[in-house]
C-alpha cells in the first residue's frame, strides 16, 4: 500500500494498526508520487503475542466471590 505525507499524518495510527495486525506486510509513504519512506512491522512483533503481557502480575483476594450469591438475586433471573 501506498499512501502520501498528508495521508500518512492524517492516519498515522491507521496505518501502523494495519502493519502491526498483518493486514498490510508494509506501507510506503510517497512525496509527489515518489517512495521515501517505507512502514514494517519490528523485529516481527505482532499484537497477538501482547495478550497475557500481565500474566502472573495481578492478584484477586481470595474473597472475590463471597457477594455473588448477594449481586446474583439484585438482578435477579436475568441470566
Amino acid at each position: 500500500m501506498q499512501v502520501n505525507i498528508l495521508e500518512a499524518k492524517t492516519n498515522l495510527s491507521n496505518l501502523v494498526r494495519l502493519v502491526e495486525t498483518g493486514q498490510e506486510e508494509r506501507i510506503i509513504i510517497a512525496r509527489y508520487g515518489k517512495p521515501v519512506v517505507k512502514i514494517v512491522q519490528y523485529n516481527d512483533v505482532s499484537v497477538s503475542k501482547r495478550i497475557g503481557v500481565a500474566k502472573g502480575r495481578l492478584k484477586s483476594p481470595e474473597n472475590l466471590d463471597k457477594y455473588n450469591d448477594e449481586i446474583a438475586k439484585m438482578f435477579g433471573d436475568i441470566i
